[in-house]
């Protein structure tokens, strides 16, 4: 079973999501709150697979309250993925960067929340590879982050290379067939890749790579 809290300042689209999380078998919803202090406040007391927040929210916002969620190690099993109105900005590249899983936009079909869902509960990014080129676009307009770069030389050359994999869209199943491995040893390359970086998940490690200057195309 998921356990899923719901966080959104406006009640109708908490309403929403609950009608549409409840009815599936696999899923339930443990949890609403309207801001990010209660975000915080019912993660720490029910432990969700999965938060659903809001971006944008009185008070507490949707980015204070995953950097919260990311920094507590109690919570490290929380899972947050970003809802937003408006797809692609500056509000969804800081939640990344503050340890948020993925993101969707509320007005996403059914079907795709619910496999959202399910990708971000088993800790996968919820980063599409059309929305991975998008990141990319972003992340290559802007110059490297100076400080970031020491890391990278922890990483040994597979390390990086399924890394740069990873930043590029492609799942385990596509970097093992790819570097000729099997997924097994992608996935362990790619669990010692998010240690040494202290990626929270797959999304900080694509994160990382841009800013990093790891990857740059």
């Amino acid at each position: 079973m998921i356990r899923v809290l719901l966080v959104d300042d406006q009640a109708l689209i908490r309403a929403g999501f609950r009608a549409l999380l409840a009815a599936e078998d696999d899923i339930e919803v443990v949890a609403e709150g309207a801001d990010g202090e209660q975000a915080v406040a019912l993660a720490t007391k029910h432990l969700p697979d999965v938060a659903l927040v809001d971006i944008q929210m009185p008070g507490v916002d949707g980015i204070e309250a995953t950097r919260r969620i990311a920094n507590d190690p109690a919570l490290a099993g929380v899972h947050v993925v970003i809802l937003t109105n408006y797809g692609l900005d500056e509000y969804v590249y800081a939640a990344l960067r503050a340890g948020a899983a993925g993101f969707m936009v509320k007005d996403t079909e059914p079907d795709d929340l619910l496999y959202g869902v399910r990708v971000a509960a088993r800790g996968d990014a919820l980063l599409s590879p059309a929305v991975t080129r998008r990141l990319i676009a972003e992340f290559v307009a802007r110059p490297p982050r100076g400080p970031l770069h020491g890391a990278v030389n922890t990483l040994t050359n597979r390390e990086r290379e399924v890394v740069a994999l990873a930043a590029r869209g492609h799942s385990n199943d596509e970097i093992a067939e790819r570097m000729v491995i099997s997924l097994a040893t992608a996935k362990t390359h790619i669990s010692r890749a998010m240690t040494k970086l202290q990626a929270r998940d797959r999304a900080q490690l694509v994160v990382f790579a841009y800013e990093s200057g790891l990857v740059t195309v």
